[in-house]
């Protein structure tokens, strides 16, 4: 980790972008400010993730607005929002690289706190959403999926949810040159990391369009998340079958007794069926559990690209059929 010093370092905004042609319109003309008045050098990196939308059209027209500023890495196909981002990291130069969602949600007025941090010697900036504009269900679940994935993955992170990020390039090279097919950026990063932080970062309501990140993808997220970082839902659930087989074992001792002592009756039937129930419960969602560990593996040791790139539009020079990332 180099020692900050008295040049402005160059800053990295990387965009991820998908379906967001309703709020590019206004992202370019309150973050372009935001990072003149910082008075150091900067780029703006976005990825377009496989939009269906008009929102590559939009970013390239941004490309060639604003040359030598503006980039957009145009992947071949939906990536997913953490390997766009990862695709992005590879064409960045700033010594600080920042995360940024292109809903609005996080302002880009806020930047300049991320950078002030990294500044001060932090290689890993996190940051927590204060009066989170969202809905009482999605703030209760993403309580719930922090702290249930603060205790399995021992990461102290209080706000998995929030892009706006800092990273110091030492930290950027080495998350670029972990080869993994699935990853969660925050999560890795704090792995890498030698001095983090988290701070407060203001938070506004999504200005257009709908979040993409269903119920069902936050849950596979944050499977992703635990398997991709910990061995403890391994652990907890051989913990569970020996608990299951021993209390199994006693009760089959209870019955056997209660047999030869009262002798054959009928009553029990149905909580044997509970308990049998349960027990195959149990079974069922440990064989899940390691499914997604065998799955991991699979996609891993198949070798295919985490990610394409098409092409690379504005920067000093656009290239063509860049390829993709192990």
């Amino acid at each position: 980790m180099r020692s900050p010093a008295a040049v402005a370092r160059k800053v990295s905004i990387v965009i991820p972008v998908f379906n967001e042609e309703g709020n590019l319109p206004t992202l370019l003309p309150r973050l372009l400010p935001a990072l003149e008045a910082m008075g150091r050098p900067y780029e703006v990196v976005f990825v377009d993730d496989g939009s269906r939308d008009r929102s590559l059209e939009l970013l390239r027209a941004a490309a060639a607005q604003h040359p030598g500023t503006v980039k957009v890495v145009e992947l071949l196909r939906n990536a997913g929002q953490h390997m766009a981002i990862m695709a992005a990291f590879t064409e960045t130069d700033g010594e600080y690289v920042i995360t940024l969602d292109a809903d609005l949600q996080n302002p880009p007025e806020e930047i300049p706190k991320l950078v002030a941090q990294m500044d001060a010697g932090h290689d890993v900036v996190g940051t927590v959403r204060a009066k989170r504009q969202d809905t009482f269900f999605r703030k209760a679940a993403s309580r719930l999926v922090n702290r249930t994935t603060s205790v399995i993955t021992g990461m102290r992170l209080n706000d998995y949810g929030c892009m706006l990020r800092g990273y110091h390039r030492d930290v950027v090279d080495v998350m670029t040159a972990s080869d993994e097919v699935s990853t969660f950026i925050p999560a890795l990063a704090q792995l890498y990391a030698r001095r983090p932080v988290e701070i407060e970062v203001a938070h506004e309501e999504r200005h257009e369009g709908e979040s993409k990140y269903s119920l069902l993808k936050l849950v596979r997220l944050n499977f992703d998340l635990m398997t991709g970082f910990s061995v403890v839902p391994l652990q907890l659930f051989g913990l569970l079958g020996f608990l299951t087989a021993f209390f199994g074992l006693a009760f089959g001792v209870f019955l056997l007794v209660r047999r030869i002592l009262v002798g054959a009756e009928v009553q029990g039937v149905f909580t044997l069926f509970a308990l049998a129930f349960l027990v195959m419960g149990v079974i069922l969602a440990g064989v899940g559990i390691v499914g997604e560990y065998v799955g991991r593996i699979y996609q891993q040791v198949r070798g295919r690209p985490r990610y394409l790139i098409r092409r690379v539009h504005g920067g000093e020079a656009g290239t063509e059929g860049a390829g993709g990332g192990r």
